[in-house]
């Protein structure tokens, strides 16, 4: 069995559209009608990413979201939102830490697909870099650090993006003071991770790997 894709979504039409995307690359969807049956199917499958709508009842996107990270068997799932919903700033300060990324509907298959790979990418990149820095015997609590940090980033900037695009304030619209402080914020949110980011990498270069030791 290929790499499995949990699709919870509850529009039939979206999860048919989805499967057949996913299907021709090689991928093995499995389907939910909701964030209910979401929960059920994950009691028995782990699949290796799930994606997940934001706007659905009677328990929508985020709230399934909350009950997949507080179960310790799923929390470390990969999660790639989407919705056609505008994405809110509270919603992006509230759980952005919580997702892997975020794709806006309609959705575009190469701009999912993408997105997809740069998650698994990611995961991958981090394992081994993980692997590297235990090695120069660096701290488990800066090795988690550093992998939160370099998630954190790729989503944040994907989501100022997404945010950059729904006030207008890419084509010169009238933007809310609140919308503005929402993307100000975010901005500063980026630039301190990618700071901290630095260090951890020059801290990382700094430590000599034990299994280079003659």
């Amino acid at each position: 069995m290929g790499t499995t894709i949990l699709i919870v979504d509850d529009s039939s039409f979206i999860v048919d559209g989805l499967t057949a995307i996913l299907s021709r690359k090689g991928y093995s969807p499995v389907s939910a009608a909701g964030g209910d049956e979401c929960l059920t199917i994950l009691k028995t499958v782990i699949p290796d990413l799930i994606l997940l709508d934001i706007m659905m009842e009677p328990i929508d996107g985020w709230e399934t979201l909350e009950k997949i990270r507080k179960n310790p068997v799923t929390k470390d799932i990969p999660v790639l939102m989407f919705s056609a919903k505008k994405i809110t700033p509270e919603e992006a300060k509230e759980h952005s830490m919580n997702i892997d990324d975020f794709v806006s509907k309609p959705v575009n298959p190469l701009q999912l697909l993408d997105s997809i790979q740069r998650i698994f990418s990611r995961r991958n990149e981090l394992s081994l870099e993980r692997q590297a820095a235990q090695n120069k015997g660096l701290d488990s609590k800066i090795i988690d650090e550093y992998a939160l940090l370099r998630k954190n980033i790729e989503v944040d900037r994907n989501l100022l993006v997404v945010l950059r695009a729904s006030s207008g304030l890419d084509i010169g619209r009238e933007v809310s003071s609140e919308d503005v402080n929402a993307i100000r914020t975010l901005e500063d949110k980026i630039h301190q991770s990618e700071h901290r980011l630095r260090e951890i990498k020059e801290l990382l270069g700094k430590i000599p790997d034990p299994s280079k030791e003659s």
